[in-house]
């Protein structure tokens, strides 16, 4: 068994208030949830209007399937053009 998480530290430019983070925040986990089978919380920041820390699960028989689906979430993220990453980190176990 292979687990893969990722930390993802965001920026929403466009959120002026913790209501607009949350609508933010939970569209993208959401479609996320659907399109990679991923677990995924926003784990960090959780006052900060416009900065949040998402956490992002994978689990599978093949790391490289692991390392492969959080690097495509990685990507997905970026092109999000309500979302800037600042960084995030990988780690296979």
């Amino acid at each position: 068994m292979n687990v893969g998480y990722c930390l993802i530290e965001i920026y929403i430019p466009s959120s002026n208030s913790l209501k607009e983070k949350r609508r933010v925040l939970k569209s993208l986990i959401d479609r996320v949830k659907s399109r990679f089978n991923v677990s995924i919380a926003e784990v960090e920041d959780h006052d900060l209007w416009r900065k949040a820390t998402l956490g992002i699960a994978c689990i599978s028989n093949n790391g490289r399937h692991v390392n492969g689906v959080l690097d495509k979430v990685i990507d997905y993220i970026e092109m999000d053009r309500e979302i800037d990453i600042i960084d995030y980190s990988v780690e296979l176990v």
